[in-house]
């Protein structure tokens, strides 16, 4: 599983879906998706916007994490 910490990033800067949108000229429903993890896929130029925007590396940005760590988090 691949998890998404931009909703954590965000959370420490204070910072709305909306504001990331707008300062990014990413789409707010790709932002949304991101966020709530509910995305399937992402566009590599959209991970090279957020990064810079971020001034983070990918790795800050996602995480994997095996299917059983997954698993036993659930249990």
């Amino acid at each position: 599983m691949i998890k998404c910490h931009l909703s954590r990033i965000m959370g420490e800067r204070k910072l709305k879906i909306s504001d990331v949108a707008k300062d990014t000229n990413i789409n707010r429903g790709t932002i949304t998706r991101l966020y709530h993890e509910t995305y399937t896929r992402i566009e590599k130029d959209v991970v090279d916007t957020l990064c810079e925007y971020f001034n983070c590396e990918v790795g800050d940005l996602f995480e994997y994490l095996p299917d059983e760590h997954v698993t036993n988090e659930s249990e």
